[in-house]
């Protein structure tokens, strides 16, 4: 994945009467992470967080209760910075860094949908890297490595919908490695790859809303490859291509 990839994501909290929103983005050059409230458009950005990343921002996401932002990046030691989050004030102090931080540079971050785990896509081996997660505490120990690890450089990590199952995206065959899920337990036996693999890296990894499909974006043609989904059996038959395929590498995937 390519270090000017930029990664938005949204985070939103809603009552009954009012909404508020904020948007973040990673980036290539300091402070590598820039967060603004966002209502029918930006507002004012927030201030850059005391303890900025080291170097390329590459993902940022908010964990499922808005109260925490991690921001994946490049170079330096840990890798990836988690900071609390308070909507109209920004950025809190940064949380201590894991005891055993993600290896090499870290292209995506995820937590999972309770909020209990944090999951990084990194370029050296075990290529991902999971950990318990408590807001107002930070990183708990290391989740053991999966026994069958990816087969080289983690670029896309997700959790399904559920958070049974954990997914991995990585630059060679299959391109896709997906395990079962058990927070306070880790990795399960991984699943079959799926067939055919995607060709090429594969650069993201997306499930569903329902958990009930699974998506690749990759570099080679058709450059996006969709399976059914099924927790406990894993890929379906894949999906027929688009008839009008993506023009070139697909970098980043997602399902409205």
């Amino acid at each position: 994945m390519s270090g000017a990839l930029q990664s938005v994501l949204m985070n939103q909290r809603s009552t009954l009467l009012t909404v508020s929103t904020d948007i973040a983005v990673a980036h290539q050059t300091t402070p590598f992470i820039s967060a603004y409230p966002f209502s029918a458009g930006f507002g004012t950005k927030y201030a850059n967080p005391a303890t900025l990343p080291s170097v390329n921002g590459l993902n940022v996401t908010f964990n499922p209760e808005g109260t925490t932002i991690a921001v994946a990046f490049s170079g330096g030691v840990n890798y990836v910075f988690v900071y609390p989050w308070v909507t109209g004030t920004g950025f809190g102090t940064k949380y201590a860094n894991p005891a055993t931080p993600p290896t090499g540079s870290a292209n995506d971050v995820a937590f999972s949908p309770s909020g209990a785990d944090i999951a990084v896509a990194h370029s050296t081996t075990p290529f991902i890297s999971v950990y318990p997660w408590t807001t107002g505490t930070g990183f708990g120990t290391k989740y053991a490595d999966p026994a069958t690890l990816p087969t080289s450089t983690g670029e896309g990590v997700a959790f399904s919908p559920s958070g049974a199952d954990i997914a991995v995206s990585h630059n060679s065959s299959p391109q896709l490695s997906v395990y079962p899920w058990t927070t306070g337990t880790g990795f399960g036996t991984r699943y079959a790859s799926p067939s055919p693999a995607p060709g090429g890296a594969g650069n993201s990894v997306a499930f569903n809303r329902e958990g009930t499909d699974i998506a690749v974006a990759h570099s080679s043609s058709p450059f996006i490859s969709a399976y059914p989904w099924t927790t406990g059996t894993g890929f379906g038959t894949k999906y027929a291509d688009p008839a009008t395929l993506p023009p070139n590498v697909g970098q980043g995937i997602s399902f409205n």
